[in-house]
């Protein structure tokens, strides 16, 4: 008889593995008392394997988030005939959907068990601002418009802060959550329809 092909889960990256021993450690020490040293030991690699992936301990907290939002600038270049704000939707969806239903950010779901305090709203912001600038230049120039014009910064920042509110709920519902993708899209629809009345259709004059 042939044998039959072992299958299973797939090989965890060095990253993973070094998160995923992030994750103990802080639960057991709390974040401030978790040093890069003791998680490279805890993971089995070296110190300067661990800056390899990471640029600091707060770069664990969004792994997951931050590989699957890797993708979005591809994404809003997906759909060329689109209008800037359904274009945008649609590239959050993307991701949303790519995202993998198994990996749910522990910094949403165990922030005050590993003590996380304000490194987590400061790494959160620092992400949402590099987002943030990231569509509104793409907005801007779906819509022959500065980045900075008052038109792309709103459509930007409403839309991820829609988005972001939905993947908190997500994380925090628990094993019987729904995907990812139909709460974002539930999160988005409705502020879409709102920045798509009259005053976005036409893009303003730029002095």
């Amino acid at each position: 008889m042939t044998p039959t092909a072992r299958t299973g889960r797939p090989k965890r990256s060095s990253a993973e593995v070094l998160a995923d021993a992030a994750s103990e450690l802080f639960l057991e020490n709390g974040y401030a008392g978790t040093t890069v040293e003791q998680i490279a030991q805890r993971a089995g690699v070296s110190r300067g394997t661990f800056f390899n992936y990471f640029g600091g301990k707060s770069d664990l907290l969004w792994l997951d988030l931050d590989r699957s939002l890797a993708g979005l600038e591809s994404a809003l270049r997906a759909s060329p005939a689109l209008p800037a704000v359904e274009a945008v939707v649609e590239a959050l969806l993307t991701v949303a959907r790519d995202h993998d239903a198994e990996r749910v950010p522990w910094a949403l779901t165990q922030g005050d068990a590993m003590q996380l305090g304000d490194e987590l709203t400061a790494s959160a912001a620092l992400r949402f601002v590099k987002l943030q600038a990231l569509v509104a230049s793409f907005v801007g120039e779906r819509r022959g418009e500065r980045q900075d014009a008052l038109l792309p910064q709103v459509v930007s920042s409403a839309l991820l802060a829609a988005a972001g509110s939905a993947a908190v709920v997500w994380a925090r519902a628990g094993i019987g959550r729904r995907p990812l993708v139909e709460v974002v899209e539930e999160a988005l629809r409705p502020v879409a329809r709102g920045l798509s009345g009259p005053a976005s259709t036409q893009p303003t004059q730029s002095t």
